[in-house]
């Protein structure tokens, strides 16, 4: 069910970039973003970001785009009919006015999404291995999957806990609230040290060799290898590949630190090892990958970037060198 690497030509009714109108920032260009920010002090043990996105499409329209996430997200849809091709097959959601959560494991590639009409959606990217520690789905079992978040949890709908008429940063405040609930009660540890290690190690080095976290980190390598297949859903030298194909992505898109750009192209070996690695990870060649507009895998990919610079201290909060103005 994979993209086979040669871009979709526009369907009809599919909505050019142009009439794509953001609600929540965009990028100096004008291409839409998510409104995100880091977790409050008392939740960053389980919790990478936060964000919430509203994109509004003329009467009719398609989006046809996708997402690549590193960790696992829950995310609460508001409006608009979603189709996915998952590792499971395609899955359809037609949300109508009642809202969906659903939660999205982390990917091991690319995963083609269509959005039909204008959306909304608040969400949070967990910390690899919070999902073990929290007792719920694990990246083993999850990746590149969708789950009906409601369904598996069954004490009510999840979208009803935010007002139809509250704005977007209201409703990342309250996707907090709920978060932190449920952490009061069910007092969760934090995520393994290894783990929370490597994750930074893939943010700094992901272009370094998985030998050298080991002999940094005074880890033996089968250990290593048990708990980040355990709590990325890929081995090491899987994390670090699909790490070094993200930033480059990222770049391409235009969210990502300009001054970062050579450094990241050094990642790979030539231009024959990127086109291999960008065809394996996103069924299409940079080129092609630049000329399709990608607004919902930049929205992913921006909030993940602001994540990553912010947490290596190469940027304060909320002074991304991408965005146009703040929402």
């Amino acid at each position: 069910m994979r993209n086979n690497g040669t871009p979709a030509s526009p369907g009809e009714g599919e909505s050019p970039p142009s009439t794509l109108e953001p609600r929540t920032g965009s990028t100096r260009d004008g291409k839409p973003l998510s409104l995100n920010r880091a977790a409050a002090p008392d939740l960053v043990p389980w919790l990478a970001r936060i964000m919430s996105a509203e994109v509004r499409l003329p009467a009719g329209a398609t989006v046809r785009c996708g997402m690549f996430n590193d960790a696992g997200q829950l995310r609460v849809l508001m409006a608009g009919e979603w189709s996915a091709e998952t590792s499971e097959g395609n899955r359809r959601f037609n949300l109508g006015n009642r809202g969906q959560a659903l939660f999205f494991g982390p990917h091991s590639r690319h995963m083609p999404i269509t959005v039909e009409g204008s959306f909304r959606v608040v969400g949070i990217s967990f910390r690899p291995g919070a999902e073990h520690v929290m007792g719920g789905l694990v990246p083993t079992k999850t990746l590149d999957q969708i789950i009906d978040f409601d369904e598996i949890v069954g004490h009510g709908r999840l979208a009803s806990r935010f007002p139809p008429d509250g704005s977007n940063a209201d409703w990342i405040d309250r996707m907090e609230a709920l978060l932190r609930e449920f952490v009061a009660r069910r007092k969760p540890a934090a995520p393994d040290p290894v783990t929370l290690a490597f994750d930074r190690f893939a943010f700094a080095s992901p272009g370094a060799p998985v030998a050298e976290f080991i002999e940094q980190d005074a880890v033996t390598q089968r250990t290593l290898e048990r708990i980040v297949t355990r709590d990325f859903g890929l081995t090491p030298k899987q994390v670090l590949r699909r790490a070094r194909v993200l930033d480059m992505a990222s770049q391409l898109l235009g969210v990502a630190a300009p001054e970062e750009a050579a450094e990241q192209a050094m990642r790979f070996f030539d231009q024959s090892h990127l086109i291999r690695e960008f065809t394996h990870f996103f069924g299409m060649t940079p080129q092609q990958f630049v000329r399709k507009p990608n607004p919902l895998l930049r929205i992913t990919l921006e909030g993940r970037q602001a994540r990553r610079l912010e947490e290596l201290q190469r940027i304060a909060p909320g002074t991304t060198p991408w965005r146009a103005v703040d929402p």
